[in-house]
């Protein structure tokens, strides 16, 4: 009778070196998994960073483009390539600066004012985004304002004598002018109302003098409504004007006048 003994299990008839040799190959998979992640990662981020690169050398391209055009007045087009150039680097403050400049030379204050408050806010340290911010509400007859932008373009770089010279000490002069002439408008005010005041005479309406002159009047009225007259037209043609006292009603005869209408 055949004998059955313990059946063992499959994996343990699998030799020692077999079972090293396919923990090492299933390693170096797992090492050539690890490494495909990394290099995916590498590669991802090297193309990002040559995107960004390509950015910033298209960015350039077109701002040196709208310095050109610029230069030679085509502001219109300078203008346009500055907006193609911030749609590739939005943070490049140089650009709001140079683009508030054209702004002014354009005439439109209001655009060059907010152009040049982008490029403060993206670069607090640049001073002469701080000038030209400063010369935009200058513009804009914002002359307080304008001498708190030109001071700090100062605090940024003392040593510039162009803001010193012409910008600070400009608004500064015409800071002066505006309180003068804001003296002199309102002296002027207060001198209209003096006078408005002085052309109009009190007047006593109980003076002896007033009441004299209307106690005249009233009996020159008195006597002229005392004396009634009228026109008296004759049968045969004769016009006579008749003066009736208040003592005297009697009137001519009626057969002989007929009395006018």
């Amino acid at each position: 009778m055949a004998s059955f003994g313990w059946k063992r299990k499959i994996g343990e008839k699998v030799s020692k070196a077999t079972s090293q040799q396919f923990e090492a190959e299933a390693a170096d998979d797992t090492d050539l998994g690890d490494d495909d992640d990394a290099n995916w990662v590498l590669a991802a981020k090297r193309r990002k960073e040559v995107l960004l690169e390509d950015c910033v050398r298209k960015s350039k391209e077109l701002k040196d483009e709208g310095a050109n055009l610029a230069e030679n007045m085509r502001y219109r087009e300078a203008l346009v390539k500055w907006d193609e150039a911030l749609q590739l680097t939005p943070e490049d403050a140089t650009i709001y600066e140079m683009k508030s400049q054209v702004l002014m030379s354009l005439h439109e204050m209001f655009p060059a004012v907010h152009a040049a408050e982008m490029a403060v806010q993206r670069n607090p340290r640049s001073w002469d985004a701080w000038q030209t911010l400063g010369r935009a509400q200058l513009g804009l007859g914002e002359i307080a304002l304008a001498i708190r932008s030109f001071q700090v373009s100062l605090h940024i770089f003392p040593m510039n004598p162009e803001v010193w010279k012409e910008d600070l000490s400009w608004a500064r002069k015409l800071q002066v002018q505006q309180k003068a002439t804001k003296t002199e408008s309102v002296q002027a005010l207060a001198k209209g109302e003096e006078l408005v005041q002085e052309s109009i005479p009190d007047y006593d309406f109980e003076s002896d003098e007033i009441v004299a002159v209307c106690a005249a009047i009233a009996e020159k009225e008195k006597a002229l409504s005392a004396a009634k007259t009228m026109v008296i037209v004759s049968a045969s043609g004769t016009v006579e004007t008749v003066t009736e006292q208040d003592n005297c009603p009697a009137t001519p005869d009626e057969t002989l006048f007929i009395r006018a209408r």
